[in-house]
């Protein structure tokens, strides 16, 4: 994971997050390896301080 990726992934909200990996092509890089274990440990966490209603609003936001 380059220091960007980790940067991005911290500093990104819960919908950047959500969309990038709705709309990543399949088998992007970012979401492989180190980079993509952590993405998807802090996507988890930030659905999980957003809570249910506003992961239910922001997923319908960005459409799939």
């Amino acid at each position: 994971m380059t220091p960007e990726q980790k940067e991005w992934i911290d500093n990104a909200t819960y919908e950047e997050l959500l969309r990038e990996w709705r709309f990543a092509p399949a088998g992007a890089a970012f979401f492989q390896g180190e980079a993509g274990d952590y993405f998807f440990k802090v996507i988890a966490e930030k659905k999980k301080e957003a809570g249910e209603e506003e992961h239910t609003r922001v997923s319908k936001k960005i459409g799939w």
